[in-house]
């Protein structure tokens, strides 16, 4: 099963979360141009390792108490107006408790967070993934992984840097963005 977008022009943001209040059985982005993109569930195969991702990565969360996660039913509004919800995401305290009351529980968060994940499914274009990527990181994301279990494969992406390649690697690094955090990912392999 493949997403399937539509092009609505002018669609704003007031439009956009009316839609997804009318249509609350389906997963919803808007991209920045506009076009929403309907995300089909996904298979028991991807939602077992986006289990994972999301358990290993609250195990981090509670320990620290750094910052606040996210699974994959939270939209964010990016600063280009796109609006995402990534597998994971991580937001810090600081940056959460900018937010207003209702920007934290009604609307999507106007922010980006600073950690995202995408888990690659069998039906996911890498192309359309790695350019989402992209533009997280263009709009503030400090540090994303692209996970490809078909190919054993994650792509990091940083803030201002070249995108990092790791091939059948066991586990990966939250770096300083998720200070002492390391996913293993013998367990989405």
């Amino acid at each position: 099963m493949n997403a399937i977008t539509l092009n609505i022009p002018n669609l704003g943001a007031e439009q956009f979360k009316e839609l997804c209040q009318a249509n609350q059985d389906l997963q919803l982005e808007r991209a920045a141009t506009g076009e929403v993109i309907i995300m089909p569930p996904t298979y028991p195969w991807t939602g077992k390792k986006n289990f994972s991702l999301i358990g290993q990565l609250a195990v981090w969360i509670e320990k620290t108490g750094l910052g606040i996660g996210f699974d994959s039913s939270t939209g964010f509004t990016l600063p280009n107006g796109a609006v995402y919800s990534p597998d994971a995401s991580w937001v810090s305290n600081e940056k959460w408790e900018a937010l207003t009351q209702i920007q934290q529980e009604e609307e999507f968060s106007p922010l980006a967070p600073d950690f995202v994940v995408e888990l690659r499914s069998s039906s996911d274009s890498l192309k359309k993934l790695r350019e989402k990527m992209q533009e997280y990181i263009s709009n503030g994301v400090r540090l994303g992984w692209l996970l490809d279990p078909k190919n054993k494969t994650v792509e990091i992406f940083r803030l201002g840097k070249e995108v990092e390649i790791l091939e059948s690697p066991t586990t990966v690094s939250g770096e300083d963005v998720l200070p002492g955090f390391e996913l293993n990912l013998n367990k989405l392999w």
